[in-house]
């Protein structure tokens, strides 16, 4: 068992995403079993409102009602009966920015959120980010 609560690994979490991501300018988890922002760091200071309503985002990106619905196709057409969700990841690019979503493979109710300048290397980004998320799960995991 771990000698760290699970707040100080996600606290970890966070700040090792930041410094290890290229290009990273904000990393957040959101606890999927209620919504909410359980840790951010960002180079800008953003109003709790902003950053509770990525948290949202973050919900209705992968466990919207739709969003379920088609993981429940996917699922079924594919032969797959495990329970859980059926998307890990979700990249999602905007104007300026790269915004990468993981799932945590220990626990589904948690999700990374990684924000990159557009000029990150996609590859890297994947990565450094998929190591940290292992760093994070084998912290959790036992």
């Amino acid at each position: 068992m771990s000698d760290f609560s699970i707040s100080q690994i996600v606290t970890n979490a966070v700040k090792d995403f930041r410094q290890s991501v290229p290009e990273c300018v904000a990393a957040g988890i959101v606890d999927m079993s209620t919504g909410m922002l359980l840790a951010v760091e960002t180079v800008d200071t953003h109003p709790t409102e902003v950053l509770d309503l990525a948290a949202a985002a973050t919900f209705d990106l992968f466990q919207g009602r739709n969003v379920v619905m088609i993981e429940e196709m996917f699922k079924q057409r594919r032969g797959v009966d495990k329970a859980g969700h059926y998307f890990r990841e979700i990249l999602v690019n905007s104007e300026n920015l790269v915004h990468l979503f993981i799932r945590s493979s220990v626990t589904e109710d948690m999700v990374s959120v990684v924000v990159c300048r557009r000029t990150v290397n996609i590859g890297m980004l994947f990565a450094q980010a998929r190591m940290v998320m292992r760093r994070m799960d084998a912290g959790i995991g036992v």
